[in-house]
């Protein structure tokens, strides 16, 4: 018996949507080499980070938002002290989170990495030269340096942002917050920010080779967490993790009309 076929039109749209993305595909390329280095070049001349992370976040993010598509809504800003500096910990559905991230978050920030990361052309080296945090999630005692490095950071003044489930959710479920990637915001003392991320899975599939549909990306910040009791001891860092995962949970069932 012969299979039914996909009808025309499906199989057109198909096509199209795969020659799309491959334009768009080549643009992501293009466009994160040309402002990589020209953000290195702006850090080999001043000898400073402030402004080649800044390009991150005014070109460079806003530049594979919108040609992916993606129309970001950002709220909760009021609720952060931007003056002081902090862990900012989210929920991970896809690779553009990052672009998100350094776009809504109106200061300068770092990430922690996969260690593989370093050996991505233009990205690692832009990373190394921003003072990103990496992890080798291979080697516990190597992955034990990165909470060394991250408190350094943090004591420094910087701001770090981490995706504590470990890896991207392939369904949109939020899996549980790692307590050990909330060690470095007990040890330098600074608060952590819950932010929940909505819609970036949609936009760019976690699965598969660059499937970008257009859609909306909310990024929503809450209430920073403290890492010191009344009393001035260290908050035990599991409790921490679920506090900033109820919080992120909270924030994505709200209503849409309440989120952005």
């Amino acid at each position: 018996m012969d299979m039914p076929s996909s009808p025309p039109w499906r199989t057109d749209r198909t096509l199209a949507w795969t020659a799309f993305n491959a334009l768009q595909f080549a643009f992501t390329l293009a466009w994160t080499a040309a402002l990589i280095s020209a953000a290195l070049l702006v850090h080999a001349v001043l000898r400073d980070r402030h402004w080649p992370l800044r390009m991150a976040s005014r070109w460079w993010a806003p530049g594979l938002l919108h040609g992916a598509g993606a129309r970001l809504r950002v709220s909760g800003l009021e609720q952060v002290d931007w003056s002081r500096n902090h862990v900012f910990v989210a929920n991970h559905q896809s690779t553009i989170d990052i672009c998100a991230l350094f776009r809504a978050v109106p200061v300068p920030l770092h990430f922690l990495l996969k260690q593989e990361m370093t050996k991505v052309p233009f990205v690692g080296w832009y990373a190394r030269a921003m003072g990103m945090v990496f992890i080798d999630r291979s080697n516990r005692r190597a992955a034990l340096g990165f909470m060394r490095r991250s408190a350094e950071l943090l004591r420094a003044g910087g701001s770090l942002c981490i995706f504590p489930e470990g890896t991207r959710s392939r369904s949109g479920k939020v899996a549980e917050f790692k307590g050990g990637a909330f060690q470095a915001a007990i040890d330098a003392g600074v608060g952590v920010v819950p932010v929940a991320i909505e819609g970036s899975g949609a936009v760019l599939y976690p699965e598969g080779f660059f499937r970008v549909r257009p859609g909306t990306i909310r990024v929503r910040f809450g209430a920073a967490l403290a890492t010191r009791d009344a009393d001035g001891r260290p908050v035990e860092r599991q409790a921490l993790a679920n506090a900033a995962r109820a919080q992120v949970l909270a924030m994505l069932e709200r209503p849409a009309a309440d989120r952005a």
